[in-house]
């Protein structure tokens, strides 16, 4: 993380799982100062409690308000976009607030950015923006061509953005594990459908999976890392192993399985040794940030059903066990 030397970074977003774990690490580094850019001052008066480095900064504001994020982004050579409405319940009952949050932000994000100078942007993403049935994933999907495209949209100026997406962060705030943990105790574990299956990754590896794409991003990539599924069921066995499954039926906007690269997106996929780069299809771009990757055969597609590494209850039990 050399290239992190003498850089202020700032994380939207940044009381969040992801802001924090991120910002422990970055705050290891020779960084000049790290902004947190939220709107909740509850949030940020709690986290400054545990964060004391000198080199910490509070911003409060909201990334629908574009003058905030011009003040908020003067200085910054690094910016996270970690914020957004992401729980698909939520979404799919306030729909123009999640359009105003995960969309409009991120074109108020890219404007910002380009206008002030920013060398870097990684956007985060989700499994659910591939391929989306709900609402959350469709704006996530949005968001992501904003910042694809945004790299056609710079001009003269010397910006570049990415995208990182993943799947189910497990033990951040709203996953299942801690819900499971918690409900664990009445004896019975509710699950919406015994086929479901989903994409793991621990929070430490999302954060060490961007950091990393900062350092390999040219701009306009999507990066997705290539890591594990496991099935509803048997994580509900590795955390109540005594307990009765109660299926409840899926919810609305829940996919029975997700996904990260269609068949689509494949054909302009390279595949390395940890992870997926889907290329822009930008007449300036160049294989030659790619060369070393391997192209994807006819009809690939990278989904939590068909991937070829899976979990054990086992696993998981040891996982969650670490959490």
């Amino acid at each position: 993380m050399t290239m992190l030397s003498g850089k202020t970074i700032l994380v939207t977003g940044g009381t969040g799982s992801f802001g924090q774990k991120f910002i422990k690490k970055v705050l290891k580094q020779d960084v000049n100062k790290v902004i947190v850019f939220s709107r909740d001052e509850l949030k940020q008066y709690e986290m400054a409690q545990e964060f004391t480095d000198p080199r910490m900064r509070f911003f409060i504001g909201d990334v629908r308000d574009k003058e905030r994020l011009y003040r908020a982004f003067d200085g910054v050579d690094i910016v996270i976009h970690a914020a957004a409405l992401k729980h698909v319940g939520a979404c799919e009952y306030n729909p123009f607030e999640a359009i105003k949050t995960n969309i409009h932000g991120a074109q108020n994000i890219v404007e910002a950015a380009i206008d002030r100078n920013v060398e870097k942007v990684i956007a985060l993403s989700t499994d659910k923006a591939a391929s989306p049935v709900n609402l959350y994933g469709a704006t996530k999907l949005a968001s992501d061509k904003l910042f694809v495209a945004a790299n056609s949209y710079v001009g003269e100026k010397k910006t570049m953005f990415s995208v990182v997406r993943y799947g189910n962060v497990v033990g951040s705030r709203g996953s299942v594990v801690p819900f499971f943990k918690k409900v664990k105790e009445t004896g019975r574990l509710p699950i919406t459908d015994e086929r479901m299956t989903r994409f793991w990754i621990t929070l430490d590896q999302g954060v060490q999976f961007v950091l990393d794409n900062l350092e390999r991003m040219h701009g306009g990539e999507i990066f997705v890392p290539k890591i594990p599924s496991m099935k509803v069921t048997d994580l509900a066995k590795a955390i109540g192993p005594e307990c009765e499954i109660d299926i409840i039926g899926i919810r609305p906007g829940e996919k029975l399985h997700e996904a990260m690269i269609m068949e689509d997106d494949a054909r302009h996929t390279k595949e390395f040794d940890s992870y997926y780069v889907i290329q822009p299809e930008f007449p300036w771009w160049s294989d030659e940030f790619t060369a070393e990757g391997k192209e994807l055969e006819d009809g690939f597609k990278y989904t939590s059903d068909t991937n070829e590494y899976w979990l054990t209850v086992e696993q998981l039990r040891e996982l969650v066990e670490e959490m």
